[in-house]
């Protein structure tokens, strides 16, 4: 088959029909997965030490909480910012500089010495890891190109899909044979390596001739909608319910926000921070929400897992991340075989197939007990880290499938606040189902789920005293078959708009001129 060469924004260059990843999208991949291993693997690790950082900084519960809540509310502040910045100063620079910033506030939450501290440093980690996913995929589809998306995107799925498998292993040998100091230490030498090959290997990636002036009113307008909705979320998983005030507030306020924000950008168009006509394209649009519904139904169950262990099986943080590896050894499957499959028949094909195996792997979950075999769980747990390989990377390549490579910057920030605000609520509408079937199951037999602690979200159940396990376990393993059947139900609604991704014959989808064009005007097309 023939193949042209032509320049890209980013100083490299690529091979329209070539049928292998040349040098330099493997190479950028590789340097984009150094980065972002720190991020990803950061978020489950301190998850896992913060009842280590409650006695250890001598806090409540609820305020050492916000190490988390902080971090996030940084990020979903700086991700709508992130597109302006590529195109300004390039997409190299920013990758560097949020490498620097994550690494930066790493080494200051090593060093806090109390909790206040702690939290306004975890605050500038997080402005650098809300940057990396969108940096990263955007110098990724702008290395690879549409031809080439799926295995591009494949390689960005190692860290994506592993980091809340094997991060709460890495937490656990961290605080149980170290100090919580470790769980930032460690992300201070990946960060030197990740900046070293970014500075030697990665393509120059120049800034855009005309970026446009920021758009000031729509960041603020954006940051604090995603801002009053990513912490409304927050405060509905540990309160164990939407029901409340303060978390209602938050969550309309968001809401509200963000419809204004879509009305302002509808009249400013390409000027906004984010151009919402990006969902004119019918590609684009759909594969947004099975990336919503996928970070809702997927991600949101994750939480469930290592609760199950910790809680019902009485397993430790250590021994629960290691019950999760099967599921990670499934997408390493999955993203060894779905990026070229991607690529010649599309993610119409490959999602449903991966949606299917996803819930066949969820459903021994609806079926658990206090004596259900590991064996068998881990088996399910694989097929279901297959079924989430194939369906998270397809779709997210075929989001880009269909942008020329100067929108990919103003798409990448949407995608990630996508599947923040997803895993988000997918966690949050869980832990509800989860705490509110379980005080349902108590009060039914005439106890008090005061008792056991567990009025309240995750952190209360994974609380419970090993002693009452043998009293509440089997009430608690059926009130998570419950919440499993909650996510399989959202699992299932994937399959919805994976019917409307791209299916084609590799090099016969006569979409050629759309990928090139203007999104907005290639909206109608899609096979």
């Amino acid at each position: 088959m023939a193949t042209t060469s032509q320049r890209d924004p980013n100083g490299g260059t690529t091979t329209a029909g070539s049928e292998k990843l040349d040098r330099t999208v493997i190479v950028t991949g590789l340097v984009i997965v150094s980065g972002m291993i720190m991020s990803v693997l950061d978020t489950t690790i301190v998850n896992v030490a913060l009842d280590t950082l409650s006695s250890d900084l001598d806090a409540t519960l609820n305020k050492t909480q916000w190490v988390v809540t902080g971090y996030l509310l940084s990020v979903a502040m700086v991700i709508p910012i992130t597109g302006w910045a590529m195109d300004r100063f390039g997409s190299k620079r920013i990758w560097i500089l949020a490498v620097g910033l994550f690494m930066l506030g790493s080494a200051l939450c090593a060093a806090a010495w109390n909790i206040e501290s702690l939290i306004g440093f975890r605050i500038l980690q997080g402005l650098g890891g809300g940057m990396l996913l969108p940096a990263g995929q955007t110098l990724i589809a702008r290395a690879a190109g549409s031809d080439r998306m799926g295995r591009a995107m494949s390689i960005l799925g190692v860290p994506m899909l592993l980091g809340p498998v094997f991060g709460p292993v890495l937490g656990g040998l961290l605080v149980e044979y170290a100090s919580w100091h470790w769980i930032f230490v460690v992300n201070v030498p990946v960060g030197i390596l990740a900046i070293s090959l970014a500075v030697w290997k990665l393509p120059s990636g120049t800034a855009l001739d005309t970026p446009g002036r920021l758009d000031v009113i729509g960041l603020v307008l954006l940051s604090g909608s995603l801002a009053s909705l990513l912490y409304g979320f927050s405060e509905a998983s540990s309160r164990g319910g939407f029901g409340e005030w303060a978390v209602l507030g938050w969550l309309v306020g968001g809401a509200t926000g963000l419809v204004l924000y879509v009305g302002y950008s509808l009249y400013r168009g390409a000027d906004s921070i984010i151009d919402v006509r990006l969902f004119a394209n019918r590609v684009f649009a759909s594969s947004t929400v099975a990336v919503f519904l996928v970070a809702i139904g997927m991600f949101g169950g994750m939480l469930l897992l290592p609760l199950y262990y910790q809680t019902v099986r009485g397993e430790g943080a250590l021994d629960a991340g290691l019950l999760l590896a099967p599921q990670g050894l499934g997408a390493i499957v999955a993203v060894l075989l779905t990026g070229r499959l991607t690529d010649r028949i599309g993610a119409g094909y490959v999602v449903p197939v991966g949606v299917v195996l996803a819930l066949l792997g969820t459903f021994p979950f609806t079926q658990v007990g206090v004596n259900t075999s590991y064996t068998g769980l881990s088996v399910a747990l694989f097929v279901r880290g297959i079924g989430i390989g194939a369906v998270m990377m397809p779709t997210i390549s075929s989001a880009y499938s269909r942008l020329s490579k100067e929108n990919a910057s103003r798409a990448a920030p949407s995608l990630s606040a996508i599947q923040q605000v997803g895993a988000s609520l997918g966690s949050a509408v869980l832990v509800t189902v989860l705490t509110h079937r379980f005080t349902h199951e108590l009060a039914s037999r005439g106890l008090q789920s005061g008792a056991s602690g567990t009025g309240g979200g995750s952190t209360e159940l994974a609380s419970i005293p090993r002693a009452e396990l043998r009293v509440v376990g089997p009430l608690l393993a059926d009130s998570y078959g419950y919440a499993f059947w909650v996510a399989f139900a959202l699992t299932a609604l994937i399959i919805i708009p994976a019917l409307l991704l791209p299916r084609h014959l590799h090099g016969k989808d006569g979409a050629a001129g759309e990928r090139q064009g203007d999104p907005v005007e290639a909206g109608g097309q899609g096979r």
